[in-house]
């Protein structure tokens, strides 16, 4: 018998069991909510950037990376370039010439000044502009060019309407085996007094433009095994996986 394939049914097995633990998953939501309060994922940098995610989440995204091994990676929300000198770091690790683009309708000067002056800014373009804007949108195509591995990031404005035009938008970039990540769909799941005096909250937010994307195409699957892995995330049905050219 195989050790390591052994291994992966094992795994395979405990993570079915994590997504038909209910209790557990209940449990892992309440958590959520409780270190909101004390604003928990601002809490993390990477490489001296401040990035602003749940670490469980930043390890599904390096699973993802290196098993895909993209050529490029497009994100959607930039605040302080920690998850972009995040994705440059992996790219990093793999070798070859992989790139990170970078989009935000308002780059800060401070925070476009730190990630110019970062090791990995080498690997990493930077887009001024809303990523719901088609002539954004042309030059995220342009400089992606027709590499064929890309796997694409939504995490700017969280409204349904907003993240749906970016799924419009930017998962035609997306090929099978790739992933189209929507990050904050967690929104749906927690109180809206979590997002008071945001335009997002239950009923309008990356959830429910996640569900609406998916009556519209059967080109991308959610990917269930990694939020039932992870438990404690951000993107609960936000793992897309492209299935279909």
């Amino acid at each position: 018998m195989d050790p390591e394939a052994e291994f992966r049914r094992e795994v395979e097995r405990q993570v079915r069991a994590l997504g038909e633990d209910e209790a557990l998953h209940r449990s892992s939501i309440d958590w959520i909510v409780d270190s909101s309060k004390h604003r928990y994922t601002y809490n993390f940098r990477w490489l001296g950037r401040p990035i602003i995610q749940f670490p469980q989440d930043m390890i599904a995204l390096q699973e993802i990376i290196w098993d895909y091994r993209p050529d490029v990676i497009v994100e959607t929300g930039i605040a302080h370039g920690g998850s972009l000198v995040f994705h440059a770091s992996m790219l990093e690790l793999i070798g070859g010439e992989g790139r990170v683009i970078g989009i935000d309708i308002d780059i800060r000067a401070h925070n476009r000044r730190a990630i110019e002056a970062h090791p990995m800014f080498r690997r990493i373009s930077l887009v001024e502009g809303s990523s719901v804007d088609p002539e954004t949108a042309r030059r995220v195509h342009a400089l992606a060019g027709d590499r064929p591995r890309t796997l694409v990031i939504l995490d700017s404005n969280h409204t349904h309407e907003h993240v749906l035009a970016e799924l419009r938008l930017y998962a035609s970039m997306v090929r099978p085996g790739g992933y189209l990540v929507v990050l904050d769909t967690v929104v749906e799941d927690v109180p809206a007094e979590l997002h008071a005096g945001r335009p997002w909250g239950p009923g309008n937010n990356p959830k429910t433009a996640v569900h609406a994307f998916l009556r519209e195409t059967d080109r991308f699957e959610i990917d269930a095994a990694i939020h039932d892995k992870l438990q404690i995330t951000v993107a609960p049905d936000g793992y897309l996986k492209c299935v279909k050219d």
